[in-house]
């Protein structure tokens, strides 16, 4: 049996007349993550960090013993390296922020032109705010970063490049160990966006000597609202808290208030408790699949779907990188990606179309959208066939 014929009866929305290619997007939710999260509020549900009573103390405890398995997951060094976020574009936002204090006017940071929209724009508004000037990584024809421009872009001034492990438009894989390595040659620190990497392929932040990463659940198979932001302890301890309240604090008077160490300082508030553990249970359950099986599956799906496509008139890929995660957008000459996609959800497939929140990108290879399928180790190679049919179908309407 494949990968996917053992964990599709995992996913309760796959018992419905659907095939999903969006996982990029987001991911569906294995029932053992459903049923942690619908646990805790029907039987453990308590807050954190406040009470002695026996249900708080419970969920506490649940909660820093994931804080734990997200260190263990990344080979963080410490659990004390990971702060829990609203996801990764809160994790972005919160290095950005808090960098406000740490830039002067005429500082660098090093973007490529591939990034998400949420590793633009907060370093857009970090640039207005202190006067540090923002310097792009351009990409060539295969939607790969030009590395020797890059080379070119580091310079003493440089303070931060933040990239993309995998672009979310193209599934370019980028070679970040490489990137790490020749930014911290100029002194700057490194902040990894693992929001399409986490579930798909394995991350050691120690072994890549990585500053910062940012990650979001929901991609991986876990709840909306959480995720992670991780940084090297000795660099956390140098940022300001940016939202004061509950739980991030030392002492407080009317004249002056002392912060918590990292990572509470920056969790302030009554966090998203239950979700969270829904993470926990989602980081089980790719564990428990193997990474290296999951890229082994997802990879196999990519060639197919590759060599499917390709036989489709007028159809282009957009991003042929040798080196490529499970997505591929195409566009198909004469058809307007919202029509076709939504052809295909009347055949109950579920693609992305649009942007993908990367309209730089897209404006690099004169687009406005395209269409995108991305897979999870749940979808098959009949899946890809049943969207090529279809596909083919939509195009006698359409043309």
């Amino acid at each position: 049996m494949s990968l996917a014929e053992d964990i599709r009866e995992d996913f309760p929305i796959l018992k419905k007349n659907l095939i999903y290619f969006d996982s990029a997007a987001t991911t569906q939710k294995p029932q053992s993550v459903i049923d942690a999260i619908s646990n805790f509020y029907a039987n453990e549900c308590g807050t954190v960090h406040r009470a002695i009573y026996r249900l708080s103390a419970q969920a506490t405890k649940q909660y820093n013993d994931v804080r734990e398995r997200v260190a263990h997951f990344l080979n963080a060094k410490s659990c004390n390296e990971v702060i829990f976020t609203k996801g990764t574009t809160d994790s972005i936002n919160l290095v950005a922020q808090c960098y406000t204090q740490l830039l002067s006017p005429g500082d660098e940071i090093i973007i490529s032109e591939m990034e998400h929209h949420s590793n633009i724009v907060p370093w857009q508004l970090l640039c207005e705010r202190t006067g540090a000037i923002l310097k792009v990584i351009p990409v060539n024809d295969r939607a790969e970063l030009d590395l020797d421009a890059y080379q070119n872009l580091l310079n003493p001034r440089t303070k931060l490049v933040a990239i993309a492990h995998i672009a979310n438009s193209t599934g370019t894989i980028n070679p970040i160990h490489s990137i790490i390595e020749k930014a911290h040659a100029n002194g700057a620190k490194v902040l990894i966006d693992a929001a399409q990497s986490t579930a798909h392929i394995a991350l050691d932040v120690q072994a890549l000597d990585i500053d910062y990463l940012a990650l979001s659940a929901h991609k991986a198979f876990g709840p909306t609202g959480v995720g992670v932001l991780y940084g090297k302890y000795d660099l956390l301890e140098e940022l300001p808290p940016i939202q004061g309240g509950g739980d991030m604090i030392d002492t407080v008077t009317l004249e002056k208030t002392t912060y918590a160490k990292p990572p509470i300082r920056f969790e302030a508030g009554t966090p998203p408790i239950a979700q969270v553990i829904g993470f926990g249970a989602a980081l089980d359950y790719i564990t428990n699949l193997g990474l290296e099986n999951i890229y082994s599956w997802e990879h196999k799906l990519l060639t197919h779907a590759t060599s499917e496509l390709q036989t489709i008139p007028n159809l282009k890929i957009i991003g042929t990188a040798a080196n490529k995660s499970s997505i591929i957008s195409f566009i198909i000459e004469g058809v307007h990606h919202l029509d076709l996609a939504t052809l295909l959800d009347l055949e109950g497939i579920a693609i992305r179309t649009g942007h993908h929140c990367a309209q730089p990108l897209l404006h690099r290879f004169g687009l406005t959208g395209t269409n995108r399928i991305s897979f999870a180790p749940f979808n098959t190679c009949e899946e890809i066939d049943i969207l090529l049919m279809h596909l083919r179908k939509a195009l006698t309407v359409l043309l």
